[in-house]
């Protein structure tokens, strides 16, 4: 008689562990869905309408730009903004993200290449964002690294 007891409470706590995971595989796949989503929408305003970036990030957002620090989405704005180049094209090779600890945040991590107008080769680069939620349901930038890679 307790063999079938045994099942039972085995089965249950199989049952639970599959609940769990397929939780954890739910939500892991909501996170890449927002972090790709944001890519897309990050890169896609950076080549098209780059002054429309400011408003993803905040005032107390911080972007280091290639060992520079720039606080805040104004001065982050102007920032990209006022880039030495007007027109160029990114094109994605890689995005990974994690849960954030902080808040329900994500971290995003991107490399691709930079197309720059007029010139021949293009630029790799690696970038990570960290996304915070808004209590409006979206999310903003806290953070944002980005490097050009020279190897």
């Amino acid at each position: 008689m307790q063999t079938p007891h045994l099942r039972t409470a085995t089965s249950t706590t199989g049952g639970a562990r599959m609940d769990k995971d397929q939780g954890k595989r739910e939500m892991e796949e909501q996170l890449e869905m927002v972090a790709k989503a944001f890519v897309d929408h990050y890169y896609n305003l950076f080549d098209i309408n780059r002054p429309a970036l400011a408003c993803l990030y905040d005032q107390t957002s911080m972007l280091s730009f290639e060992g520079q620090k720039i606080p805040g989405a104004d001065e982050i704005g102007r920032k990209l903004s006022q880039l030495p180049f007007e027109h160029c094209k990114h094109s994605i090779s890689t995005v990974d993200c994690q849960p954030s600890p902080f808040g329900g945040g994500i971290l995003v991590f991107v490399t691709g290449n930079l197309q720059l107008a007029g010139e021949e080769n293009q630029l790799r680069f690696s970038q990570m964002f960290q996304l915070i939620p808004t209590q409006q349901g979206s999310f903003f930038v806290q953070n944002d690294i980005f490097r050009l890679n020279y190897c």
